[in-house]
């Protein structure tokens, strides 16, 4: 799908998804724990790529385990009514709108990239060249932490919210490194019954910009 429809499609039901998943408090705490180890294992400043309502781009804000580290972090969207939402929740956050296709900010300006579940949308030829995007913003020995619905690489399902894609840990493993990434760890488990995303295994992957 291209920026201008996944947008509308998150615009149209931006009140729906806040409401589902609008807050840490409603995150599965195995998700919150991996993001804040990454987050606290990474440094430099943080990009939320496909931040929505701004949850984890403030959580990468937060000190952690690394007080008084003064890291810049901000989160970028396409859907103008989540980063409103974003703004109002968040007043002391950066949020820009922006496409991954083509990021806003110079080479190596960042030390992590977080694409939590923002990956999905994309239809898998055009992902190698997105992928190539976030490294080109990370600084040598920055690290990107992924999120996706795990499953059969490239095959396409009916999301909630706009149709999406399922990738696994090998697939995106080979893109990653003709992006010039190299893995580090990778996790696949089964969502606990009753969290958002539940009926479809979650899949993580971290790897740092060579």
């Amino acid at each position: 799908m291209d920026d201008e429809t996944v947008a509308a499609a998150y615009d149209a039901r931006a009140a729906e998804y806040i409401a589902l998943i609008g807050s840490i408090d409603q995150m599965e705490c195995a998700d919150v724990a991996m993001i804040g180890r990454w987050r606290d294992e990474t440094a430099g400043g943080l990009l939320d790529a496909g931040c929505g309502p701004g949850l984890w781009t403030a959580f990468l804000a937060e000190p952690g385990s690394r007080p008084g580290s003064g890291r810049d972090v901000v989160g970028v969207d396409l859907s103008a009514e989540l980063l409103t939402a974003a703004r109002e929740r968040h007043p002391g956050v950066r949020f820009e709108s922006a496409s991954f296709r083509d990021l806003p900010f110079p080479d190596g300006s960042f030390g992590g990239v977080l694409a939590w579940y923002s990956l999905i949308h994309l239809p898998p030829d055009e992902l190698p060249a997105v992928l190539g995007e976030l490294a080109r913003v990370l600084a040598v020995g920055g690290r990107i932490l992924i999120g996706y619905f795990d499953g059969e690489p490239r095959e396409r399902f009916a999301h909630a919210v706009a149709p999406a894609y399922y990738w696994s840990a090998e697939a995106l493993g080979v893109l990653l490194r003709d992006a010039g990434f190299a893995v580090t760890d990778v996790e696949r488990r089964e969502r606990e019954p009753g969290t958002a995303g539940s009926v479809r295994p979650h899949g993580a992957i971290i790897a740092e910009r060579c």
